[in-house]
């Protein structure tokens, strides 16, 4: 056979290899809204940088290569390929093919495609439409899972993982999702779940659809499992495509820097505007957070879940920041189990990968009640505090409105190791607001007063002058300075280049034990 001959045969079986399962599965992938594999792939990456790996695998299950029942490359499509001219590792799971099942094959592919991404350090991303674990190949398909998730934690924290849910991925299937860093999902397309609705109802008794109990909404919106719950798949690759111009490539690595034209220099002139006059009115800190960040650009992580408190990235003078922030729109703020667990998570994110911290602080307290305590506040809230007190990065905090309790503790106060702390002027810190201490430490003379009401707003006014607001912090230097909040960005652009050269240490050790 001469080289004419072995070339047309290389022909022929890539462009088997390119149909996946066939036309009539990928037409019925289209009718469900769906791109195929490949499509993914090319939408995703910028246009023709795409190179794939083991185009040619097939099951070892296989008799022969060209058997009826086999596919070249699998059901997955693994390779790498460029976005912003950055190299990123990539593979997407084709569901024309068994579904887009996991086999021995499926499960090599990827996980040698995540070992080339470790070995260069660049970030891998995972496109996922999948029926699960391919039954008729018995164990070696949850070891090709188990392989799998071993590599998600081997590479946490030192490559950034990306996971894009955009069909179903079910069962043991979901665990390599969730060991990763940032899930998007695209709404009434994929789905996420342990247990389908069949196999609830049968056990439990409850009622549920596909949509309902594993949807990108329900994700994004009550588990926290998703970070992101987007339109359509076009529009989730360039969420995606977004986040990384945000993230390094690998832990040893900076941050892309962006020309913004947004001067360092510029003052916040709009943001008294923000603030009510009454300070227990609320407002959106998303709008001090777009004059905070270079040309109003913040890209918010988990913005349908925990909204009492708001992450997520932007830039001050072209570098990427995360910022955390107290949300006095919804529950006044107030830390509770899930704001704690997405906080805690987002700072953790952000000092794995050399991304200073800036943390807004309007918070009023942690939130009581018996669910809460019986839910494990005490150790979710724990969780806050480990990240803060953990990250090296470089960490400035600005407390906008209030700061009381232990919530002031938990939300990067200097105590757990912030390198710079600013107050706006009228901001309070205390142990409670005056309107609750008043209560407690003035509860005789309540009991005695003849008007009772009088007798109170005279205690909680006099307890505001003498104990409700910045300077004994800041003569006490757990406050560096008291500012004017149209100062903000300046104050914060100046730390941020000081805080450049930061190099901190910790104690030897194999790793903390964070309260899970």
């Amino acid at each position: 056979m001469g080289i004419q001959n072995n070339l047309e045969h290389l022909k022929q079986l890539k462009e088997q290899a390119y149909l996946g399962g066939g036309q009539e599965r990928i037409a019925a992938q289209h009718e469900r809204g769906k791109l195929t594999a490949r499509e993914r792939i090319e939408s995703l990456l910028d246009q023709g940088t795409f190179e794939e790996l083991d185009t040619l695998a097939v099951s070892k299950n296989d008799d022969e290569a060209n058997d009826d029942n086999s596919f070249y490359g699998d059901a997955v499509v693994t390779g790498w390929g460029r976005i912003d001219n950055r190299t990123i590792a990539v593979f997407a799971q084709d569901f024309t093919v068994f579904g887009g099942s996991l086999g021995e094959v499926v499960g090599e592919k990827i996980g040698k495609i995540m070992d080339i991404a470790m070995k260069i350090g660049v970030p891998v991303i995972g496109l996922n439409d999948s029926g699960g674990a391919r039954i008729q190949e018995g164990v070696s398909s949850l070891a090709g899972y188990g392989t799998i998730f071993n590599r998600n934690v081997q590479a946490s924290g030192v490559i950034p993982q990306l996971s894009m849910i955009l069909g179903p991925c079910a069962g043991g299937a979901v665990y390599s999702p969730a060991l990763t860093d940032f899930i998007f999902m695209v709404e009434n397309t994929s789905q996420m779940f342990l247990t389908g609705p069949d196999v609830i109802a049968s056990v439990t008794g409850e009622t549920t659809t596909f949509e309902e109990l594993g949807g990108a909404q329900s994700h994004a919106s009550k588990s926290g499992v998703a970070h992101f719950a987007i339109e359509n798949e076009e529009a989730a690759f360039e969420e995606v495509r977004r986040l990384l111009s945000f993230l390094p490539s690998n832990n040893m690595d900076e941050s892309p820097v962006v020309d913004t034209g947004d001067n360092t220099t510029r003052r916040m002139e709009n943001v008294l505007n923000i603030l009510p006059d009454e300070p227990q009115n609320p407002y959106d800190i998303r709008d001090v957070i777009d004059e905070l960040v270079d040309n109003g650009d913040f890209m918010e992580i988990h913005e349908f879940f925990a909204q009492n408190i708001v992450v997520g990235f932007g830039r001050i003078g072209g570098r990427s920041i995360g910022i955390v922030a107290n949300q006095p729109l919804y529950l006044a703020g107030v830390l509770d189990i899930d704001s704690s667990r997405k906080a805690a998570r987002f700072v953790r994110f952000c000092d794995a990968f050399n991304i200073p911290i800036i943390t807004l602080v309007d918070v009023p307290g942690f939130l009581p009640g018996v669910s809460q305590e019986y839910g494990g506040i005490i150790s979710h809230g724990a969780k806050l505090v480990f990240a803060y007190a953990e990250a090296t990065v470089p960490k400035i905090t600005v407390i906008v409105r209030k700061a009381f309790g232990g919530a002031y503790d938990a939300m990067g106060s200097k105590h757990l190791g912030a390198d710079i702390n600013f107050a706006w002027a009228g901001a309070a810190v205390a142990v409670m607001a005056g309107t609750q201490a008043v209560n407690i430490i003035n509860r005789r003379e309540l009991q005695d007063a003849e008007d009772e009401e009088n007798e109170r707003t005279k205690l909680i006014s006099e307890y505001q002058e003498r104990l409700e607001h910045p300077f004994i912090a800041a003569a006490k230097g757990y406050i560096d300075d008291v500012i004017d909040p149209r100062d903000t960005r300046i104050k914060i652009s100046r730390g941020l280049e000081m805080l450049a050269t930061k190099s901190e240490s910790r104690p030897a050790k194999k790793h903390g034990i964070i309260p899970l």
